[in-house]
């Protein structure tokens, strides 16, 4: 079964994925932060997406769709178009390099998320482990 994307379900199982995988839990053993990701429209989605992942000391213990940025109050906003999303989820763009280049857009402390790369790759890693629908 395929998780569509961006969806409860979807950023749900990518929790779950990081609450499963040693990998992470040692790369973030000391990492206190939440996310909203924020998917933007483009020329392959239409809408506007937010979603929540909670994360702290290499757990995941909450995740979940929102209906605004603002609904959950998270220490990162990460913000791009669905493309580059799309980019990242499949392996294709880097989260440190998609930040350095502007193409994934972070508000909040860079100099927090500079100091975990190691975190980063495994959250890609982890969104890899998830079988996820585009749409397309």
């Amino acid at each position: 079964m395929a998780f569509q994307f961006p969806s409860d379900e979807w950023i749900k199982e990518l929790s779950r994925q990081l609450n499963e995988s040693e990998a992470y839990e040692k790369s973030a053993r000391d990492w206190e932060g939440d996310f909203v990701f924020v998917v933007e429209p483009d020329d392959e989605y239409d809408r506007s997406a937010y979603l929540f992942l909670g994360l702290y000391h290499g757990k995941s213990p909450a995740a979940q769709a929102l209906e605004s940025e603002d609904e959950r109050e998270a220490e990162f906003v990460m913000r791009a178009p669905f493309t580059n999303w799309r980019k990242v989820i499949e392996g294709k763009l880097d989260p440190i390099q998609g930040m350095m280049t502007k193409k994934l857009r972070v508000q909040g402390n860079m100099m927090k998320v500079m100091r975990y790369p190691k975190a980063a790759k495994e959250i890609v890693t982890c969104c890899a482990l998830v079988p996820t629908d585009f749409g397309d």
